[in-house]
């Protein structure tokens, strides 16, 4: 078992690595809407707060994740400056989230193929249950829908990169995915990186804190120190700033594994101080406990070494 003074022994390290990360820079707002360029040949465009990488492979784009709804226009205009060819060839589906899918519509009716892993293809093109509000939520026209899915991994080249992609288990829904554009060094994650928000594990969509840092741990391999991570939300990260969130999710998932183990539900954690010291501060601590807590019990069934 972890104890309290081993946790924050932990957080103390991760601590001295946010140096030079997102939430040390005085936990700065999202970026601003708007395009950064990452390469000659690759974007990251905002339109509605979320991010979307854009590749240029000069007879077309190909995207990672479609924005959100109601901010189609703005996308495509800006997504028009990015090349003599802005039509969308390929679009890549991070994970089900509306608001980073809210454009898959608009591309897919205009001819893109949406690539995204299989459950994810499911949560788009099914109904299905919002617990945390009590209701239903409708399946997405049927041009929202992938059109190509995927269970483990896969590779293809656009434009002379190559664009690798794979399946991240249970990191923050079921149906995660990163995006790997390797000649560029560039790897796309969703939202299984926050720099700036609360990060989410969707417990009823089958994520939780043992798969987030097992995924981030498959992330940190595919990359190098030199690499770029693009989140889903909030500034492009280094290698270190990304690695130094593993370390905090990490510290976060010892002290959770302790603390349910022994019964105890958000309010009592909050109470014994889990989210103390971890060198960033949340907006939401009792939401996101709860959330943990519910996805360890539901997504595995030994929460430490000795087990019950």
């Amino acid at each position: 078992m972890v104890t309290r003074r081993q946790a924050l022994k932990g957080s103390m390290a991760v601590m001295l690595m946010l140096g030079a990360s997102p939430w040390a820079r005085g936990q700065q707002a999202a970026a601003v809407d708007g395009v950064e360029r990452l390469t000659d040949k690759i974007a990251v465009v905002t339109a509605g707060g979320t991010n979307v990488v854009a590749l240029d492979t000069g007879d077309g784009l190909v995207l990672v994740d479609s924005g959100a709804s109601g901010f189609g226009d703005e996308l495509i205009a800006r997504l028009g400056g990015l090349g003599s060819n802005s039509n969308v060839r390929t679009l890549f589906n991070t994970h089900y989230h509306p608001e980073n899918t809210g454009n898959n519509e608009l591309f897919g009716s205009s001819g893109a193929a949406i690539i995204a892993h299989d459950r994810t293809r499911h949560w788009i093109a099914t109904d299905y249950w919002v617990p945390a509000e009590n209701r239903y939520e409708l399946a997405r026209p049927k041009a929202a829908w992938p059109t190509e899915s995927f269970f483990d991994t896969g590779s293809m080249e656009e434009g002379g990169e190559q664009i690798d992609y794979g399946y991240l288990l249970g990191a923050h829904t079921g149906g995660d995915m990163y995006v790997y554009f390797k000649d560029s060094n560039v790897l796309a994650v969703g939202d299984v990186a926050s720099p700036v928000r609360d990060p989410e594990v969707e417990w009823a969509a089958g994520g939780w804190m043992g798969g987030r840092v097992d995924s981030m741990d498959v992330l940190l391999e595919i990359g190098n120190e030199d690499t770029l991570i693009v989140p889903g939300t909030g500034p492009v990260m280094t290698y270190a700033e990304f690695q130094a969130e593993r370390e905090l999710m990490e510290v976060v998932r010892q002290r959770l594994f302790v603390h349910v183990r022994q019964g105890e539900g958000a309010q009592d954690m909050l109470d014994a101080g889990v989210m103390d010291e971890l060198g960033r501060t949340w907006d939401e601590p009792f939401k996101f406990l709860y959330d943990a807590a519910r996805g360890l019990w539901g997504n595995h069934n030994k929460l430490d070494p000795d087990g019950i």
